[in-house]
């Protein structure tokens, strides 16, 4: 293993090697990316349903949001030399309830006061879009421009590439600490003792970033949440929408081979005692949960086999929105986590932000809102 690059990643994640092959295309030359378990993209990455939206997003995500989906993500396949399945086909945001429409209406108004164009559609135009669909949606947010793409292909099209510009890989490196030199923050510490040593480094570790963090005095305020994913059989091609819920149930779509790829909330998340992060299973009571709000909305599936399941862990920030940037009490550390379960659409333009900052230059899009230390004590 080097002991010294210009800069060290640590988290091998899509956001990780986004951010490195990013940073080896503007000339870095010395990068190495440091994943504490034995594959990359072992986490939230490829723990996900691949949506890539910018419908329902808290406003300070959408400028960014809306530039990678108009700069990033039209061309990422021929980009990567993979085919990362990108598809612009929309996502519908159902709702069955008026409480629903009312959560719905908010998030549709927020995101149009800052240019996206999404709008609510009734009950008669969501059957329009999506006959397959439970006639109890009685509305929904439509956003022609939102998609989905496929979380496996494009992360390790992001790595084949950053491989390909000289990026160095390190896997079952699981990180201990930081360490400060002469007041700036220069070493990792491995779990095994390993120092390494660098100008710069991008802390992109999820959950996992919280604990690191501290070791340099910094918190950043997250939790850790389960996300439970399962996979249908083939079915016959149905639609190539997005599709998502007001009360989070559910989002999924169907991918092109004709499985069905689902995420959801069971509702008993917060409460599963699962310490061991290598527990990564899920189970009879949280499956058929979330295989009964998929019914609830898709009555069409309710025949369709489960051919696999599997969860991940969520970077939970207390607000909503990831850190990203520079840690102003810790010079030389720069953080981009707590992505709450949607960092996956977005990580194409956040890798490219990062390498902008990590070069000392302005972003594409402001994303001052996001900064790390937005919890401090204000009295």
């Amino acid at each position: 293993m080097s002991q010294t690059a210009d800069i060290i990643i640590i988290g091998g994640g899509i956001v990780g090697c986004a951010a490195a092959y990013y940073l080896a295309k503007s000339g870095t030359k010395r990068v190495i990316v440091l994943e504490a378990t034995k594959s990359i993209g072992h986490g939230g990455s490829c723990r996900n349903g691949g949506g890539v939206r910018q419908s329902g997003r808290d406003v300070r995500e959408l400028p960014y949001a809306m530039y990678g989906i108009q700069h990033f993500w039209p061309t990422l396949s021929e980009e990567l030399g993979v085919d990362v399945e990108y598809t612009q086909k929309g996502n519908l945001r159902l709702g069955k309830t008026e409480t629903h429409l009312k959560k719905l209406q908010t998030l549709t108004d927020n995101a149009q006061s800052v240019g996206l164009g999404v709008e609510m559609v009734d009950a008669a135009e969501v059957q329009e879009l999506c006959p397959y669909l439970s006639k109890d949606i009685i509305g929904a947010s439509w956003c022609p421009t939102d998609g989905h793409a496929n979380p496996l292909t494009t992360t390790l099209g992001y790595y084949k590439r950053a491989l390909e510009l000289g990026v160095q890989f390190f896997t079952d490196a699981p990180v201990a600490m930081l360490r400060k030199i002469r007041g700036k923050v220069r070493q990792v510490v491995l779990q095994d003792g390993t120092v390494l040593e660098a100008e710069q480094i991008l802390l992109a570790a999820g959950y996992e970033s919280r604990a690191i963090a501290r070791s340099v005095g910094v918190d950043l305020p997250m939790t850790r949440l389960i996300d439970e994913m399962f996979v249908t059989e083939m079915e016959p091609h149905m639609f190539d929408i997005m599709l998502g819920t007001a009360d989070a149930d559910f989002y999924g779509h169907q991918a092109h081979h004709g499985s069905f790829v689902f995420g959801s909330e069971c509702g008993y998340e917060e409460v599963t005692d699962m310490d061991d992060p290598s527990k990564l299973y899920t189970n009879s009571m949280t499956l058929s949960a979330s295989c009964r709000a998929v019914m609830g909305y898709i009555p069409q599936l309710a025949e369709a086999k489960v051919v696999r399941s599997w969860c991940g862990w969520l970077d939970n920030a207390f607000d909503g929105v990831p850190f990203i940037g520079n840690c102003p009490d810790a010079e030389g550390l720069t953080v981009a986590c707590g992505f709450t379960g949607h960092g996956f659409g977005t990580a194409p333009v956040v890798g490219y932000m990062l390498s902008q900052i990590l070069h000392g230059e302005p972003t594409v899009v402001d994303i001052s809102a996001l900064a790390p230390n937005r919890f401090m004590p204000n009295k």
